[in-house]
């Protein structure tokens, strides 16, 4: 075969992980790899006698036999798949918690209809549904690259469900230890002798914290479990009593005598299972499947920062979506990746996929030995184990969590924990989800879309104006009032605005123009539309008319359909002029005595006399619209009177794109500075319409300076004026960008 080596064999062809391995690496990864495989078995047996406890308890062995192939093929696959190679696989705490709710709804529903003799082969098959499901979730996740979409289900929710898992896990430790729940053990309903089973499992349970807290190892919990099992044996041949009686008394499990591998189910029992009430079953299910999701997703998450490097998540979720589906065929139920697992394995060593398929190995074996295992090992053992972990998600996110997030977002977390134990996992999480919805809304509200604001005596066009038109806005500086909007309007946000502006016209009657610039909005819903037509009918009512800057097209055409009436422009600049053009037609008369360019001139420098001398030095200039005028980088040895029409000044960017700095109407100059100081035009200057230009020399200028002293001077002084406005303006325009 010809062509590119894979890019998981070496240049032996064999795997590129596999060539790499050498002879210390290989130590470790083995050493690992048994450490998690300790681990698992411990975890394994606690997870089987958590799902099939009271009245499950006759098909325990069952329940073992499923957990270890859960782990033996969750193990494997990931250990071939996964892109960080040293994952472990298996059922999760978390997960096994919420199968344990979904068996128990199972067998309340079996209850009501009557529950059959045989009941392990309806709950095997809801599993084997639900993980099957779960693995194409996953799958499906993976495959469209929409693993972090998970990641926007709000902190609160999660913390919430893994607060009930905690709980549930706690409970379930009763059960185990005891065949009691929680609240029938503390309400009275065990003995002395299941207090005696409970504050062992306590001991336990403590035994294994601690030493997890002081070592800091996650080889601490095997070495207690190995410790615990062993001092169970030792108590039982002090107490002179025979191991049958132990198991009699209820200190070590019994399991049935059923083989390792065997049917569970056939299609008998498919066609007896009760569908109709399959519906009733369905929020668990998908509980189960958003649990599992988002435990893969945060134990992932831990993997990475142990590790030091990124997952590739979209790997991860098609080899776990493949794990699933796997152990649905086979026997198995639900799993992901396992943080308390990789850590150990890590911590010992383990690098390489060896360790992965040493743990699948591993419980391969435990399942071909047969399910008697689980009744060599005390009860309290399984139930301190499963109590520890139920206390360790607790600590967490009922104690830790309190100090590190709000307390809005704390309340919220344990509302959700308390819907969850109420009334199931899923009411919890769509509620969770609605009210983290509601409170961010809220909270989102209360933050300002408004960037910064300004008037027209703040913030002008980039259009030189003749000093006449200057005046008449300088005249009416609250005419223009800008908002520059920023972030998402939505219903909260947009009404907001409306008070603002509502507040503004209180304020500021005289405004006839509010402009929006929507550049910095990210989006907007049919809410902000509903404030906006509020907003037009509130101008129409002062007399002002509204201007919207930057709306992307597809707003545009909300706007257009949802909002008639408003004007929009591409630029703020534009709109700006637009806006200004306005308010100084409207005062057309206030023009009459400049309405001559040869009168602004005598007007401006001394009178008629003066006026004519400085055209006689000038030369003119007729140009069309689009005619270049003064080129960027060429000699600044003229400057130019706008007599008419209007010239535009570009500079010429790195990218060879252009951007307009400013355009000049008529009564301006353009070029005074650069006659002045000599060097080079640093802009082009270009008709933006047909104009009439007066062009000042740098000769005649100098002349000018000589023969006509007081004409001169009168030149210099008007330089500095349009200077210190020119300046006067950008100051401003700074003052306002920085708001």
């Amino acid at each position: 075969m010809h062509g590119r080596e894979a890019p998981w064999r070496g240049t032996t062809g064999r795997p590129a992980w596999l060539s790499r391995l050498s002879l210390p690496s290989l130590a470790g990864d083995l050493f690992g790899g048994l450490c998690s495989s300790v681990l698992a078995v411990a975890y394994g047996l606690s997870f089987a006698s958590l799902i099939f406890a009271p009245p499950l308890t006759p098909w325990l062995s069952s329940g073992v036999t499923a957990t270890f192939i859960t782990m033996a093929v969750s193990a494997a696959v990931m250990a071939w798949r996964s892109s960080l190679p040293f994952v472990v696989a298996g059922p999760d705490g978390a997960t096994a918690a919420v199968t344990a709710t979904l068996v128990a709804a199972l067998l309340a529903k079996l209850q009501d209809a009557g529950a059959p003799d045989d009941l392990l082969a309806p709950v095997m098959i809801v599993m084997a549904l639900g993980t099957g499901l779960t693995g194409l979730l996953l799958y499906g996740l993976g495959s469209l690259r929409a693993g972090n979409a998970v990641r926007f289900i709000p902190f609160p929710v999660i913390g919430g469900f893994l607060t009930a898992t905690g709980w549930l896990m706690v409970s379930g430790s009763f059960r185990v230890t005891t065949d009691h729940g929680l609240l029938s053990s503390l309400s009275g309903g065990m003995d002395l002798l299941g207090w005696s089973k409970l504050a062992t499992a306590a001991l336990m349970g403590g035994a294994a914290w601690l030493a997890t807290r002081q070592t800091r190892s996650p080889a601490a919990v095997p070495v207690v479990v190995v410790v615990g099992v062993l001092a169970g044996h030792l108590a039982v041949a002090m107490s002179g009593a025979s191991f049958a009686q132990a198991q009699a008394l209820g200190w070590f499990v019994r399991p049935q005598a059923a083989g390792a591998l065997m049917q569970t189910w056939n299609l008998d029992d498919l066609r007896l299972f009760p569908w109709a009430r399959l519906p009733e079953l369905s929020g668990d299910i998908l509980a189960m499947m958003f649990v599992t999701t988002v435990t893969m997703l945060l134990n992932t998450s831990g993997v990475e920062f142990l590790a030091g490097r990124e997952a590739d998540l979209e790997r991860e979720l098609k080899s776990i979506g493949i794990a699933n589906l796997l152990a649905a065929a086979l026997g198995g139920y639900f799993s992901c990746t396992s943080l308390s697992r990789t850590t150990l394995n890590f911590m010992a060593g383990g690098r390489s996929r060896v360790s992965g398929m040493v743990v699948a190995s591993f419980s391969a074996m435990v399942l071909l030995s047969g399910a008697t295992i689980i009744g060599h090992v005390p009860k309290p053992v399984l139930g301190g184990l499963m109590l520890m972990l139920g206390v360790q998600i607790l600590w967490r996110w009922v104690f830790d969590a309190a100090r590190r997030i709000s307390a809005l977002d704390y309340l919220l977390l344990l509302a959700v924990a308390g819907i969850i134990l109420q009334w199931g996992f899923l009411a919890g999480i769509v509620a969770g989800i609605t009210i983290a919805c509601i409170v961010f809304a809220a909270g989102a509200s209360q933050v300002s879309v408004i960037k910064f604001s300004f008037d027209g005596g703040e913030f002008r066009s980039m259009l030189d104006r003749s000093p006449d038109d200057t005046r008449i806005l300088a005249a009416r500086p609250h005419a223009i009032q800008g908002l520059i909007l920023q972030s998402y309007l939505f219903f909260g946000s947009a009404n907001r605005v409306y008070e603002h502006v509502k507040d503004l016209f209180a304020q500021r009657p005289e405004c006839r123009f509010v402009l929006f610039d929507f550049r910095h909005v990210t989006g907007m819903d049919s809410s902000a539309m509903h404030s906006f037509l509020q907003i037009r009918r509130l101008a129409e009512e002062n007399g002002a008319s509204i201007i919207l800057v930057h709306v992307p097209p597809a707003q545009r055409r909300f706007f257009s359909f949802a909002v008639p009436g408003l004007s929009l422009f591409d630029t703020l600049d534009e709109a700006l002029e637009h806006c200004e053009n306005r308010i100084i037609l409207g005062q057309a008369h206030a023009l009459a005595d400049a309405a001559d360019f040869a009168a602004w001139l005598g007007k401006t420098f001394g009178g008629a006399e003066a006026a004519a001398r400085l055209l006689a030095a000038c030369t003119r200039r007729d140009v069309h619209g689009g005619d270049v005028v003064a080129s960027q980088g060429a000699a600044a040895d003229c400057l130019f009177f706008v007599a008419s029409g209007r010239v535009g000044i570009f500079a010429a960017l790195d990218d060879g794109r252009e951007t307009r700095v400013r355009s000049l109407g008529p009564h301006t100059t353009i070029g005074e500075m650069g006659l002045v100081t000599g060097g080079v035009r640093s802009a082009t200057v270009r008709a933006e319409a047909d104009s009439v230009l007066y062009e000042l020399g740098v000769e005649a200028f100098d002349r000018l300076q000589v023969q006509e002293p007081r004409l001169g001077q009168a030149l210099l002084t008007f330089f500095m004026a349009v200077t210190a406005d020119r300046l006067r303006f950008a100051t401003r325009l700074v003052s306002v960008l920085q708001r």
